[in-house]
């Protein structure tokens, strides 16, 4: 099984971008997010001719999350169900080829001081809460998405500097450090335990920051550990952001054992 997560900064202008790299790579799921359409616009036919089934949550503009699989889901839902905003846009999830998949677009924060941030961090506590309620830690469950968070020093170009970025604050760490307790492993970093400068995201307001490599690792495929410990492989993949007008981050991708 493969499994592989893409911020695509615009599922309309980056189609045939995303449609090539599933046929080349044949993944079995795609997560995508910041796909930034309403749902009757969403380019689902380019996904059918391609041999996927697609689900997708939207808004114009911004966020918007889909998930493109090679089987038919069994079940879809998204957003909350707490009572509070449901924030569709950015929670997605199936159950298809027997796991569970997940994917979310979880709150950027502008700023440390700013009411965005405290959403995030409320964001992040509210996912929790549905795991323990949906889910328990010994199903099979992929949780994959642009998280908007760093978790190590490593996984961000200069740690000293960005101490405080909404995107590597302590705050937002420790709040993305208490879902991963509850059954969660980094299936990245268990292949590329302790190495630094492997990215996913390099900002476009920096005309260097790929060729320099000031990137960061914000987008994640993480798994229960009945997935985990069948995880074979992890990989990014860079050329996907050297390509024409491609989206500021690049596809992450997963292998697991049948």
């Amino acid at each position: 099984m493969k499994i592989a997560t893409f911020n695509v900064n615009s599922v309309r202008i980056r189609k045939n971008q995303v449609v090539r790299w599933l046929r080349r790579e044949d993944p079995d799921f795609l997560c995508m997010q910041e796909t930034k359409v309403v749902d009757e616009d969403f380019p689902a036919e380019a996904f059918n001719k391609a041999g996927y089934s697609v689900a997708f949550r939207g808004q114009k503009a911004y966020a918007g999350v889909a998930i493109a699989s090679r089987e038919e889901p069994q079940e879809v839902w998204s957003g909350f169900d707490d009572g509070k905003p449901r924030d569709d846009p950015r929670l997605l999830c199936i159950r298809a080829a027997g796991v569970t998949v997940i994917n979310t677009y979880i709150p950027q924060g502008r700023s440390p001081d700013s009411e965005h941030f405290a959403y995030k961090l409320e964001w992040l506590g509210r996912f929790r809460s549905m795991l323990e309620e949906r889910f328990t830690p010994d199903q099979p469950i992929l949780w994959c998405g642009d998280f908007n968070v760093a978790p190590e020093p490593i996984d961000v170009y200069d740690p000293r500097r960005l101490k405080d970025h909404v995107d590597f604050h302590p705050l937002a760490r420790e709040a993305l450090e208490k879902v991963r307790a509850w059954g969660f492993t980094d299936v990245f970093r268990k292949f590329h335990s302790g190495e630094p400068g492997l990215y996913t995201y390099w900002d476009y307001r920096s005309a260097s920051a790929l060729k320099n490599n000031t990137g960061w690792r914000v987008d994640h495929i993480w798994a229960t550990t009945p997935l985990a410990e069948k995880a074979v492989k992890s990989w990014i993949d860079v050329k996907a952001r050297k390509v024409k007008r491609p989206s500021d981050h690049t596809l992450l991708v997963a292998e697991f054992e049948d």
